[in-house]
């Protein structure tokens, strides 16, 4: 894909959606990072279903230590691996609270030495948080961006690489929100919305055509 063709496609996405953002409910950097921690192969729906139930209760790391362990499996039982999750959550409060003031940290470093905490969600915490020109990759970011050919690559790591390279700098902080809510309502795993997408005429995957007639 050419470079006029990859801005225009961020244009339109950036026209359509001038402020995106995550679809996680978070009042406080904390509150987004467990959120982030706890929607690991679930839903965003999911995870703010519990965690309206969890930031009553406790929200910051202090309080979620006081709850222990226990009880904090209780209220986020509702999410996919949520026995790991809670364990990942009580060590990262803890490392919080002896290391950082109880404060999310704001390097790579830091945030991917937390317990449950990897490359795309400190990616998501260093963009979301502190606006840091970060695109964390997944999956509906690795699907959209080797469909439509923004950014091909066989891996997560490939296809970040790539659109940190080639997406204007201009577009770089919002492009993960903006590629992850093309993905989620258009450009769909199983059924992707080809007839009403509004990127379809620089989108390069071959099968477009064919999946707009279907519709029409």
């Amino acid at each position: 894909m050419n470079k006029l063709k990859r801005s225009h496609i961020f244009y339109v996405l950036k026209e359509k959606t001038p402020s995106p953002t995550t679809e996680l409910i978070y009042k406080t950097p904390f509150e987004l990072l467990i959120s982030v921690i706890l929607s690991a192969q679930a839903t965003d729906i999911s995870v703010n279903k519990a965690t309206k139930r969890l930031f009553a209760a406790a929200n910051t790391p202090e309080d979620i230590i006081s709850l222990g362990l226990n009880n904090l499996k209780k209220h986020i039982k509702t999410i996919g691996l949520y026995n790991n999750k809670a364990k990942n959550i009580i060590d990262t409060c803890k490392t919080l609270v002896e290391k950082h003031n109880g404060k999310v940290p704001n390097t790579r470093e830091s945030l991917e030495n937390l317990s449950g905490v990897g490359r795309k969600t400190a990616n998501v915490i260093l963009n979301t948080v502190f606006g840091e020109p970060t695109i964390a990759v997944d999956t509906h970011i690795f699907r959209v961006s080797n469909r439509t050919g923004i950014a091909t690559g066989r891996n997560v790591i490939e296809v970040e690489n790539k659109l940190l390279r080639h997406v204007p700098d201009e577009f770089k902080k919002d492009a993960h929100h903006l590629l992850i809510l093309h993905g989620r309502y258009t450009c769909t795993a199983r059924n992707p919305k080809c007839e009403i997408c509004i990127i379809y005429d620089d989108c390069e995957w071959s099968d477009r055509s064919k999946r707009s007639n279907e519709k029409n």
